[in-house]
């Protein structure tokens, strides 16, 4: 007795027709019963959860979910339907949907197609009805794991009781499928073909103020239009770029964009970014960009044990001692001291001094990169979240400011790559591992708790 071996998608169930059963299994044997959302058939994937309130469709259409089954902690979902403007790429990426309150029909102006129906027709197998708070507590106690959606067909026999052997089918099915850990992704979600953005709005048909390399690597749909918007001419190259291929097009800068997988297993990323390094050009990286400045640096990464993924993270900008509102998707993370600089690991120093320019303020986790002596800087989050917030979007203005000041003579250094530090920024203290619960902290001067790289390996 077994599972079927492929996804069987089929039509969304029309409105107010009795769903059909689902069930969500766990790796670990955690099971929670349903009733099928979407398409019907199996899905696998690492589950994750997402606490947006708002921005489902951008959050679905986001490469970086490719391979990933997406819990939202919000319980009422397709209430605004889905329309032609809020994609950030061609088709919905995750690999699953779990939601609680599917909506019965979409209330917005601004819709133009049921999200069910959007789903459906696509492919991705979802369930509904499900305690999600539940299942969001149990991920967060557990970590992040592999999982598993299965309905109409893809149910064996013996899963309206869910037997022990029904059980022990769907359990295997889901511990056979491949984990995140390891998994070099970027070049599935990545463009074919090369493509360009030339600026736009006021700089429309002028000639840019300076022209930048983006390499897919999962690129959303607005961050070259956000570069593209200060007068940038964006040259979007897949993943398999070469460095010659990039120096061809004589850039005043190269991006790196957000993007699935680990970046430990992108090697020819990593070699990429090392050779854009050594030309001198100025450099900035987002969410998975930033994971790959890092390696490229020498510095470690990690896997979280159940990431950052929403819409509402406080980032501390340590440049400007400001608090920012930030939108997250990342289940790893570069491993860096934060307490003060350091000297970049790769080749005794070859890249210079480097400093945590920003850091989570509910775990301290490393959200961004400053190079002191070469043109590169880095963050974690996301500053053209589509859906908000917008409170970081001004590091495309420093991008720029960087490119700039480099072409005009100057090292591109520190002082163009951010504002003048602040007389007395808070203090930080420790390395880029995740908090320690229940630390102390001064009314004065905040000041971040962490725990070492030991304390996290063994929790």
């Amino acid at each position: 007795m077994s599972a079927p071996a492929t996804n069987t998608p089929t039509t969304a169930a029309p409105r107010g027709a009795v769903r059909a059963p689902a069930l969500l299994v766990l790796e670990d044997g955690y099971v929670l019963r349903g009733s099928a959302y979407a398409a019907t058939g199996r899905t696998v994937g690492e589950i994750v959860f997402s606490t947006g309130m708002t921005g489902y469709q951008e959050t679905l259409t986001d490469p970086s979910y490719h391979r990933q089954i997406v819990v939202m902690t919000a319980p009422h979902i397709g209430n605004t339907g889905v329309n032609e403007e809020d994609p950030e790429s061609g088709r919905v990426w995750v690999a699953g949907y779990v939601v609680r309150d599917a909506a019965r029909r979409a209330s917005s102006w601004r819709a133009t197609k049921e999200l069910e129906d959007e789903l459906a027709e696509q492919g991705i197998v979802g369930i509904c009805d499900v305690d999600t708070r539940a299942l969001t507590r149990h991920l967060r106690e557990r970590g992040v794991m592999r999982a598993g959606i299965f309905s109409g067909a893809a149910l064996p026999a013996g899963a309206d009781h869910l037997t022990e052997q029904a059980r022990e089918v769907l359990l295997e099915v889901v511990r056979e499928s491949p984990q995140m850990l390891g998994a070099d992704l970027a070049r599935e979600v990545s463009t074919e073909e090369a493509y360009v953005v030339e600026p736009a709005g006021e700089f429309a048909g002028r000639e840019p103020v300076a022209t930048v390399v983006a390499v897919d690597l999962g690129i959303k749909a607005r961050t070259p239009q956000q570069l593209a918007a200060r007068g940038v001419r964006v040259h979007v190259v897949p993943q398999r770029t070469t460095l010659a291929e990039v120096l061809a097009h004589r850039p005043d800068g190269v991006f790196f964009s957000n993007g699935p997988g680990d970046p430990e297993a992108a090697t020819h990323e990593v070699d990429l970014l090392r050779g854009v390094l050594d030309a001198g050009l100025p450099f900035f990286g987002i969410c998975f960009g930033n994971q790959l400045l890092g390696r490229a640096l020498g510095y470690g990464t990690y896997k979280f044990e159940y990431g950052h993924r929403g819409v509402n993270q406080p980032i501390l900008d340590r440049t400007t001692g400001k608090v920012e509102i930030t939108a997250h998707n990342h289940g790893f993370a570069v491993d860096a001291p934060v307490a003060e600089p350091s000297t970049a690991p790769y080749q005794d120093g070859r890249y210079g001094r480097v400093e945590v320019s920003h850091v989570s303020l509910n775990d301290n986790v490393v959200e961004g990169l400053r190079a002191l002596d070469v043109p590169a800087f880095s963050v974690q989050y996301h500053p053209e979240a589509a859906a908000g917030p917008h409170d970081a979007e001004h590091l495309f203005d420093r991008f720029v400011r960087l490119m700039q000041v480099h072409r005009h003579g100057d090292d591109g250094g520190p002082a163009a790559a951010a504002p003048a530090r602040p007389a007395a920024p808070a203090p930080l203290a420790g390395s880029g591992s995740p908090a320690a619960a229940g630390e102390a902290r001064t009314s004065e001067t905040p000041t971040i708790p962490t725990t070492s790289t030991t304390d996290r390996e063994t929790r």
